[in-house]
């Protein structure tokens, strides 16, 4: 941003006034814009002269350009708020000022201009307004003007942009663009898709929350591109169409990114765990030990097992030589010493020089002697270069023990220097400490001996507590693969007396036997541990209804494959209707059973289950639904059971269906036997059957047999309807009987080509024997075909022709008893055309035709004849009689002089015939003659001729009417003078004749006479004219 050099704002007393403002363009790649500005918009530019003057430089070297802008004889006009404004790209700032002037009344009537007082003219406009003096504003606190032009209507922008002081609008314009967002493209799969990301407290729950367009769609999870499982850490849930993934108890594994994917969409948010700060709860205790005992320090943090945290934060031995007080402490850092120090042994009069590193180079350590800390001086230095604390001693003659670092972060480093004066003593410096190492395992609260229990998706940290002396190495192993990562999923954290063994995330692939080593040179420890994930099971698989009632359903399922390592505690189901994404639950305690009766179900509605399986860890992805099923009621019983009929071993029975079927319908019937004071029955039919009757075969003769017949659905049998008394199964004589339908009872016609099927019932026992005879024959035509049943016989035709016609005998005989019907078929055709047409007698307009009948009637009588005419000229025929009985008829009002044909159809029941039979002779219709009448006639006028009165110049017609015969011949005639027609002359009327002879063969004549009159009216000629 631009910096200026802002002008003391203030009362100008002077002529001529400057103001200066310097920018800063080092950060700038091109020169910027600079405006003076008067008030909120008048720019000053435009406003250049001698009144006003801008000047404007540019110093190499620093970089700064200075521009000036002077007001040349202040007047009182020039006083106000002025603002110069610097811009540069995106880049702006601005400076303002104010210039005041006292009013002066006498300076008003001074003139303008250089010339004294004659010069210019006179200024009065520091009269017409009146200036207070402004009171100085309190600072405003700054506004982003951008937000506010963000929320602001367009129409608005122009007033806020005045208001702030901005002028270009069109930069605000481009600005406001770039800053629009864009709107995210809208998803055909989410309707709201999940947060940017989320915030949780450790140890927290934290919920995600998306919606759909299609409620029945399936979601994923994913965790870093990792599928999430279901879980009691990770629980879905499914409501309509919102989709939920809750997290219980958040850790640090749980700080990654996760997806919802719905098909090809996907849906992202980040999930950040907030770790709360780790404090001291319980500080270190002061402790009087003896030479020569284990010292034990111990201090409590905030949260057990937190990083970089420690329970047991020193365990160490301290060889003494004498009895010590010492106030430990303890950190939540922990600082490794990466050399320690080592004991000396000098000679007197030497240097002794200790070195101690530690991993901070940050970290400058204290010197203690007998637990007073050392200062340095003359014979005592202490430096700390980078990660090196050095101590330098001139030693004098005495026994010494330093304990020389004790660091600010709290971390102690115990050494001891023996000093001698004339030589080395080994002897006196006690022997180094050794202690075989030791694993201090406890896995008593996991309830088996070294076997963790680990829920999928959990973190598993295992601390183990190691001592020894020197400190021993750890080694994990999985069965015989070490286990080295420092980093990553599954790692080992190490400490000096703490191993830690880290899953994140536990997996199934993670379950097995593990082992720690320790060793050191003193000996070596070893442990084994087992591993067991445990997990949600699967599905249960194979759900299905097994029987429906009224309002009830039967449901079984198979257990899941896998019981995620747990056992099995039950089941919990769930159903809804076909077609909807409403899951209802149907039991909230868990079931034990895999079989389970659901209840308060709709009739009639399909229905759809499925099922949860339950164990320690939780609850199951849901089964497969089941296929759909409907609960059904069965029917009540059949009614009206009788027996049809009865044979040596056979049995017909008919019934009537149930009185309530219900929504279910139903599919058939079965029926069953069992002799008279048995309980023993026995299914006639394996398949239900839908008709309501049946025939029971293969019964034993002479037995009294009961009968019963059940209704079966898809809800099951209906109570039975059971026959009150027995039958005995045992044939009865009966005569033998044709009962012939009533429309064989007369003449059965057919027309050529159609099908004939003939049922005939008849009835006897035991079985009749059945024969057809035609016209006494036997029936021996392939075409014919005859079925015989028990109580019928069918004779069918396929396609019907004439020689079909004829009397069939139907005889049905049982031993001497004998019945016979005849039945009389007539198969028809179209006839023949008439014989011999002739028109027999013409008569003025009337013509008599006759003929004979034809030779092939179709196998049935005439009905009639149709008879068409036509005449010679035009040849189109014309219906004269449509269903004529007679084989003659007269064919009336024809036309005079025409030549006319006729043509003949016959006609049955089949129709009219095909071929058609034409006159042999023709019918010719004559004139008749009569003498013609004499119409001559003499000439005669009807109409006279009559006056006319024309103009002088205009054209005039006259005319007559005459009535003659034969055609008159007019001679018109013209010969006489014309009438004078010059305007001058005035005197008495001219009468000029005008000739029009009209002559016709007959001698008549007619003339007539035109009178002129020539009168000056006005300056027109009028004519007058008559006849005589």
């Amino acid at each position: 941003m631009c910096v200026c050099e802002r002008a003391p704002a203030g009362q100008v007393f002077i002529a001529n006034v400057t103001f200066m403002a310097k920018v800063d363009s080092s950060d700038l790649l091109r020169k910027p814009n600079m405006k003076w500005l008067k008030g909120k918009w008048l720019d000053l530019g435009s406003k250049a002269g001698k009144h006003v003057q801008f000047k404007e430089t540019y110093d190499r070297n620093s970089k700064v350009y200075t521009y000036e802008m002077s007001i040349i004889k202040v007047v009182e006009g020039d006083a106000g708020g002025y603002r110069c404004e610097v811009t540069s790209k995106d880049k702006c700032d601005s400076c303002t000022f104010e210039v005041t002037q006292p009013a002066n009344i006498l300076d008003a009537f001074k003139r303008s201009g250089d010339a004294g007082e004659d010069a210019g003219d006179l200024d009065f406009s520091a009269l017409l307004k009146k200036r207070e003096k402004k009171a100085r504003d309190e600072p405003k606190e700054e506004v982003d003007v951008w937000e506010i032009l963000k929320d602001a209507k367009p129409c608005d922008y122009e007033k806020i942009a005045f208001d702030y002081g901005i002028t270009d609008l069109r930069g605000l314009l481009k600005r406001l663009k770039k800053m629009k967002k864009v709107e995210p493209k809208k998803s055909d799969a989410f309707l709201k898709k999940l947060e940017q990301c989320y915030s949780v407290d450790k140890g927290k729950r934290t919920q995600m929350h998306v919606e759909l367009h299609d409620p029945n769609v399936q979601v994923k999870w994913l965790k870093n591109g990792v599928e999430i499982k279901p879980s009691a850490k990770y629980v879905f849930e499914c409501v309509g169409n919102k989709r939920t993934l809750t997290i219980n108890k958040s850790n640090l594994s749980d700080d990654a990114a996760y997806e919802c994917v719905v098909g090809e969409e996907k849906s992202f948010t980040e999930v950040f765990v907030k770790e709360p700060p780790v404090t001291i709860t319980k500080l270190l205790d002061d402790v009087h030990v003896v030479v020569g005992e284990k010292v034990e320090f111990e201090c409590e943090v905030s949260e057990e097992g937190a990083n970089k945290s420690l329970k047991l934060c020193l365990f160490c031995f301290l060889f003494l030589s004498s009895s010590i007080h010492l106030c430990p402490w303890c950190s939540v850092k922990e600082l490794e010493v990466l050399q320690s120090i080592a004991d000396l042994s000098v000679k007197a009069c030497e240097q002794a020089m200790f070195k101690c590193e530690v991993s901070d180079e940050k970290v400058v350590g204290k010197w203690f002697k007998d637990g007073v800390e050392v200062k340095p001086g003359n014979r005592i230095k202490v430096s700390h270069i980078g990660r090196s604390n050095m101590f330098h001693a001139k030693v004098g003659v005495a026994i010494v023990t330093y304990h020389p670092l004790t660091l600010p972060i709290y971390y102690s480093v115990f050494n001891t220097v023996i000093i001698t004066q004339d030589h080395l003593s080994l002897s006196d410096i006690p022997p180094p400490l050794t202690d075989p190492p030791k694993i201090h395992l406890d896995t008593s609260s996991t309830g088996s001996k070294n076997t963790i229990v680990v829920v999928a998706g959990n973190k598993l940290r295992l601390d183990v507590e190691i001592t020894g002396e020197p400190v021993p190495t750890v080694c994990w192993m999985k069965g015989d693969t070490v286990i080295s990562e420092a980093e990553g999923r599954v790692r080992v954290e190490t400490r000096t007396t703490l191993s830690s063994f880290v899953i994140e995330g536990a997996e199934r692939p993670d379950e097995g036997q593990y082992s720690i080593i320790v060793t050191n040179p003193a000996g070596e420890d070893r442990a084994e541990l087992t591993v067991k994930i445990v997990d949600v099971p699967n599905p249960p698989e194979n759900v299905r209804c097994m029987g429906v009632g009224e309002d009830t359903a039967t449901i079984t399922w198979d257990p899941p494959k896998f019981d995620g390592g747990a056992p099995i505690k039950g089941y919990l189901m769930e159903r809804k209707k076909q077609g909807s994404s409403r899951w209802t639950k149907l039991n909230f305690e868990v079931f034990e059973s895999t079989t389970y009766e659901a209840k308060k179900m709709i009739e009639g509605v399909f229905y759809e289950m499925r099922v949860f399986a339950v164990n320690g860890i939780g609850i199951s992805q849901p089964s497969g639904n089941s296929k759909p099923f409907m609960p059904i009621a069965p029917t009540s019983e059949p009614t009206r059971l009788t027996v049809e009929d009865v044979t040596d071993s056979t049995c017909a029975l008919k019934w009537r269906p149930p009185e309530r079927v219900g929504a279910g319908g139903v599919d058939g019937y079965i029926i069953e036997w069992c002799k008279e004071g048995e309980d023993n029955w026995v299914a006639a039919n394996k398949e239900p059957v839908d008709k309501n009757t049946y025939r029971v075969k293969g019964l034993p003769t002479g037995e009294k047999l009961l009968f019963r017949v059940v209704a079966m659905n898809i809800a099951g049998r209906s109570p039975p309807c059971t026959m009150k008394q027995s039958v005995t199964v045992r044939e009865i004589m009966e005569y033998p009987k044709i009962r012939l339908p009533r429309q064989l009872r007369t003449k059965f016609i057919r027309k050529v080509g159609e099908k004939i099927n003939l049922v005939i019932p008849f009835q006897g026992k035991p079985r009749p024997v059945v024969n057809w005879l035609k016209d006494g024959e036997p029936l021996e035509n392939k075409s014919v075909g005859i079925r015989t049943s028990d109580f019928d016989t069918i004779l069918f035709i396929r396609s019907a022709e004439r020689d079909h016609s004829g009397t069939y005998t139907l005889s049905v005989q049982i031993d001497n008893m004998q019945d016979k019907a005849d039945i009389h078929i007539q198969i028809v055709d179209k006839p023949g055309p008439p014989i011999n047409v002739m028109v027999t007698d013409v008569w003025g307009f009337n013509a008599a035709l006759e003929w004979k009948p034809p030779k092939d009637t179709g196998n049935t009588d005439i009905t009639g004849y149709t008879i068409q005419k036509a005449d010679k000229k035009t040849q189109g025929w014309f219906t004269v009689y449509e269903h004529n009985r007679r084989p003659s008829c007269t064919a009336s009002d024809l036309v005079m002089g025409n030549e006319y044909s006729f043509r003949v159809f016959s006609e049955n029941i089949c129709g009219l015939s095909d071929e058609v039979a034409f006159s042999k002779n023709t019918a010719i219709i004559g004139k008749t003659a009569f003498k013609e009448k004499d119409m001559s006639s003499s000439p005669k006028f009807t109409a006279p001729l009559v006056d006319r009165v024309v103009v002088a110049g205009y054209s005039t017609a006259i005319s007559c009417a005459v009535r003659a015969y034969p055609k008159l011949i007019l001679i018109y005639n013209d010969s006489l003078p014309r009438p004078n027609t010059n305007p001058d002359d005035a005197g008495p009327i001219v009468h000029r004749p005008l000739g029009l002879p009209i002559t016709c063969h007959l001698g008549a004549r007619i003339q007539a006479f035109l009178k002129v009159r020539t009168i000056h009216v006005l300056q027109r000629n009028i004519i007058f004219v008559h006849f005589d």
